[in-house]
């Protein structure tokens, strides 16, 4: 292809509402681009989803261009809290998609990816009405609802799991692909040095990253909060525990005995620092999610894993079990566990840094590091560019 003589390719994204279906979008729309670009082609995207979900925030930081459209989420078993909700998205839906529809229209994808999330339908119908190629992708063992309805008409279905095929309709299980979950890239890339000194942590001491998510979670910051006194005597805790808790925990933190107090951190938020604090954490402690999983995976660290439950299809229980199961992390399936057992299975990784080392190995096995290139082979696969 000479100089000048580019073209364009059109990739209509969308998918959010969590991170979990938002950063592996992303993710893959940066592999998709250096792709086409190495393939003669002008990546053109455009990202359409829920004007308050994570997705609008995530795409304006990375100058994506990003279309909001209405979208309802009906539930199979509302409570009585729920009922109002369920109605109100009723009337949402036929609004949806007809934004989806104008958008589609208007915009003339050459390929469209979906992430997951109830904002996926419209679109998904929008373009099995266009005629456009769907490449949708799953992130959990079991399909999600939003990607049951559209697995029936994705010209490709990319999946974390092998295990999930037997998840799909039998028709559709002929057009699934195994990809694995991308993850942000510079997660494997992370600087130890600079975590000891941003957050004033001791070298040579073990360190446990604990995270609940970006919101944190009342159970991990309560257990935690209960074993900080026999938990610090032997190493030091990073502890993301959202800003709704950062006040009770910082006193807390003030009622350590002087020589513990300095190994206790507790922060709102890690954000560009997360890649830094995986490259020197010796253990963390978190939820289960899809996401999480490919991210401890892809750094090889060893974890404790207390899943969320219920969960949908009780997923996380399911994935914290296979990481057990693997040697890769240490899993905390009972509903409700007494914090005395988090500090069980932690002092019995602290005692033994070959244990650790056996479940680093362990979990950087089960990793994918291309995976969000093998997804983006697949679109690009569907919108016909040759390599």
């Amino acid at each position: 292809m000479m100089a000048g003589d580019r073209r364009s390719l059109r990739l209509l994204v969308t998918g959010g509402g969590t991170g979990g279906h938002t950063y592996p979008a992303l993710t893959t729309i940066g592999a998709v681009r250096e792709r086409a670009t190495a393939a003669g082609y002008d990546l053109d995207v455009l990202w359409v989803g829920t004007a308050d979900g994570l997705e609008a925030r995530v795409s304006a930081e990375n100058g994506i261009p990003f279309r909001a459209i209405k979208a309802g989420k009906l539930r199979r078993r509302p409570n009585i809290r729920e009922l109002g909700s369920n109605l109100a998205d009723m009337f949402r839906i036929p609004v949806g998609l007809t934004q989806a529809a104008v958008i589609a229209a208007r915009y003339r994808p050459d390929v469209v990816l979906s992430t997951g999330g109830y904002v996926c339908v419209p679109i998904g119908l929008a373009s099995r009405m266009l005629g456009r190629p769907l490449v949708m992708h799953e992130q959990i063992t079991a399909l999600g609802l939003a990607n049951r309805i559209l697995a029936r008409f994705a010209s490709r279905i990319a999946l974390t799991h092998p295990s999930s095929i037997d998840h799909l309709p039998r028709r559709a299980r002929e057009r699934a692909v195994v990809t694995g979950n991308p993850i942000r890239q510079h997660l494997v890339h992370g600087d130890a040095a600079s975590v000891w000194e941003h957050f004033g942590l001791t070298p040579g001491l073990p360190l446990l990253y604990v995270t609940g998510g970006a919101q944190g979670s009342r159970q991990i910051n309560t257990m935690i909060e209960e074993i900080l006194p026999s938990l610090l005597t032997r190493s030091q805790v990073l502890h993301q525990c959202g800003a709704g808790w950062i006040d009770q925990l910082s006193q807390a933190a003030a009622r350590l005995p002087a020589e513990l107090r300095r190994r206790y951190h507790p922060v709102p938020y890690i954000g560009g620092e997360l890649a830094d604090v995986f490259a020197a954490a010796d253990i963390v402690v978190s939820r289960s999610g899809a996401g999480t999983i490919a991210e401890l995976t892809a750094v090889g660290k060893p974890s404790v894993l207390i899943p969320l439950v219920p969960s949908a299809g009780d997923e996380q229980r399911q994935n914290a079990r296979y990481l057990a199961e693997s040697g890769a992390a240490r899993a905390i399936l009972e509903d409700r566990p007494g914090s005395d057992l988090l500090l069980t299975e932690l002092n019995a990784l602290l005692g033994n840094p070959g244990d650790r080392a056996a479940m680093a190995w362990a979990a950087k096995s089960l990793g994918r590091l291309d995976a969000a290139d093998a997804l983006a082979q697949v679109i690009l696969d569907e919108a016909g560019v040759l390599p």
